[in-house]
């Protein structure tokens, strides 16, 4: 039997969005999406940077995504654990702390240049970020209904795409837009992420001032008796979730590693002014998420949207792979737009009737954002003889996605 209340999208007006005595909390955690978007981008910043300054090959430089979402598959799991036993708050608390450490690690990679060095720090920065989606998304559904999880969370995600815009603004910067010489060299790497350690460290001291209702973790605690004794890997909206997340993963690093070095061999367009282009196409993912969250609170099923923006990105990479100049640039810029709503949405329709196990459920989920990890090198290695021709390995992730968009997001009871 079938469970249509992922399909059906005629709002439950006793679903409420978030409880009032939430509010607060879920400002609070919808700024740590932002704070993670921020990070992913400015690795795409670093990506290319780093070929600069350190004379790395692309597909090397892909080991950047690999350090980041990589850690996700290592720390995705544990921290699912820590949250169990420990609750949301010090979960954020947690994610924060290494956030920031792995920040403040750039001060010795940049002192003795270091590829490898900079990558440890980036490992330990991308345990954080997983830590925060890890504890984030589980935390956003259980501040209201199940009915309006999808709601809730693509909003936050349309936070998450501000801060991606943020990233790519102040990273082109602080790299490459300055003419001091430490543009030119690792020094401003140094200083700028110096500056966000200190800026999250404040964040996490402030969340500790933050008055996280108790009966959020309860909440779950309660839901758990109501699960089936069979387990979440019996459900197979659930697998397929994690299935793509993985290629949804695997198509966005791919993509974002390689934007920059598109646009400045094909473009021909200064590092900084692609940088530029780069955060207009992070705007376009925030707007999209916006207008996503409309059009699934109004008008169409959050799984059919999610097949519809799965297609016309498989459009949208073709276009790219013909280096068609402007037309494909277009293109490579509106891959993020339909994209926009593609993880909040998986994350969604996976977390749907998990009851009590939510929170494991989240961090499995969360795991599969290593695809992250593993495409940009593959892609890295099409880039290095030809960049255009790279796109078409992300056309396989997206048909994934489309898939479980149009078929595979169904409960089944």
């Amino acid at each position: 039997m079938i469970v249509e209340n992922s399909t059906k999208k005629t709002v439950n007006p006793k679903g409420h969005f978030v409880k009032r005595e939430y509010v607060m909390t879920l400002i609070f955690v919808t700024a740590l999406f932002l704070l993670w978007g921020m990070a992913l981008t400015m690795g795409d910043v670093l990506n290319k940077h780093f070929q600069n300054v350190l004379q790395v090959s692309k597909s090397d430089s892909a080991l950047v995504k690999m350090s980041i979402f990589g850690a996700y598959a290592i720390m995705a799991l544990p921290a699912g654990y820590y949250v169990e036993r420990f609750g949301f708050k010090n979960g954020v608390l947690l994610g924060l702390i290494l956030y920031a450490l792995g920040a403040f690690l750039f001060i010795p990679a940049s002192d003795l240049s270091s590829f490898s060095l900079f990558r440890i720090a980036l490992f330990v920065l991308g345990c954080g970020l997983a830590t925060l989606e890890t504890v984030a998304h589980p935390f956003i559904v259980s501040l209201g209904s199940q009915d309006s999880s999808d709601q809730r969370l693509n909003l936050a995600h349309a936070f998450n795409g501000l801060g991606g815009v943020l990233g790519l603004l102040i990273g082109g910067y602080f790299i490459f837009g300055t003419k001091s010489p430490e543009s030119q060299n690792l020094d401003s790497v140094k200083n700028l992420y110096t500056i966000i350690g200190c800026f999250i460290g404040m964040v996490a001291v402030a969340f500790t001032l933050l008055n996280v209702p108790a009966s959020l973790d309860l909440r779950v605690i309660k839901g758990e008796r109501r699960v089936k004794s069979s387990g979440i890997f019996t459900q197979r909206h659930f697998v397929w979730a994690i299935i793509a997340q993985f290629f949804n993963a695997a198509a966005q690093g791919g993509t974002w590693a390689f934007f920059i070095n598109y646009g400045s061999e094909v473009m021909h367009f200064s590092d900084e002014t692609v940088a530029y282009y780069f955060a207009f196409s992070m705007a376009l993912k925030m707007l999209g998420r916006f207008i996503g969250t409309y059009l699934i609170i109004r008008y169409i099923s959050s799984n059919r949207l999610l097949t519809i923006c799965a297609a016309c990105n498989i459009l949208m990479c073709l276009m790219i792979a013909q280096s068609w100049g402007s037309v494909s640039f277009i293109a490579l810029i509106l891959l993020n737009f339909f994209f926009s709503i593609m993880t909040p949405t998986i994350f969604s329709l996976g977390l749907k009737n998990l009851g009590g196990h939510i929170k494991q459920g989240s961090s499995y989920i969360v795991m599969g954002v290593a695809g992250g990890a593993i495409f940009p090198p593959l892609m890295g290695l099409v880039a290095d003889h030809n960049i255009a021709y790279a796109y078409y390995l992300p056309v396989i992730c997206y048909a994934v996605v489309c898939m479980y968009g149009y078929n595979f997001y169904q409960v089944r009871g």
